[in-house]
């Protein structure tokens, strides 16, 4: 979302006072350029200040990436503050359950518990589709936060895609070869 008039006269744009007194502005703005906007490495470090990955290793750059593209409605490979205020609820959304699944607190989830945590989501995935998430997620069958987070952003983003062209809601989409590679590429 660009932010018409930010940075020019006083006053800014409209509800910017009200951005302003957000918690959240202070990390957004700490790292956003006159734009008004984020990109992936501004992103990383903004995450990594805030402390939002906590105990757990800082974001990568890839994850930076997938985040950004999963609320990038204006497809400006940047984000916004009200992005980024969607993405931190999600983020703590994530990190809540992530904790909750990490029994042994070793900052990784093992396989079982991420099946568990991807159900306690809402996601109802046949054995299949959780070996090839864990093919592509963990290293020795378990996965630090910010590989549960990169899966959960293309989770979410897939879903939200298939969802767009599951236009009957009963499980099935349409595909064409291009929008299908559209897809999966931007995730």
């Amino acid at each position: 979302m660009a932010f018409p008039g930010y940075g020019g006269a006083p006053g800014g744009f409209p509800g910017m006072q009200q951005q302003q007194q957000d918690p959240l502005y202070g990390y957004f703005s700490a790292v956003a350029g006159q734009d008004g906007q984020i990109s992936a490495d501004e992103l990383q470090r903004c995450l990594t200040q805030s402390g939002i990955s906590g105990s757990y290793q800082p974001f990568s750059m890839e994850t930076c990436r997938l985040m950004i593209n999963m609320l990038d409605r204006d497809m400006s490979c940047t984000m916004g503050f009200n992005e980024f205020k969607d993405l931190w609820q999600a983020l703590t959304g994530w990190k809540t359950t992530f904790a909750s699944y990490d029994h042994d607190r070793s900052g990784m989830v093992e396989g079982h518990e991420l099946q568990q945590a991807i159900v306690s989501m809402g996601y109802n995935l046949s054995p299949q589709a959780m070996n090839c998430i864990m093919k592509r997620y963990s290293m020795n069958g378990s996965l630090p936060f910010d590989e549960f987070v990169s899966c959960c952003v293309r989770l979410r983003a897939l879903t939200d895609q298939f969802r767009r062209r599951d236009t009957s809601h009963c499980g099935n989409a349409t595909f064409q070869y291009d929008d299908f590679i559209q897809v999966t590429m931007s995730i």
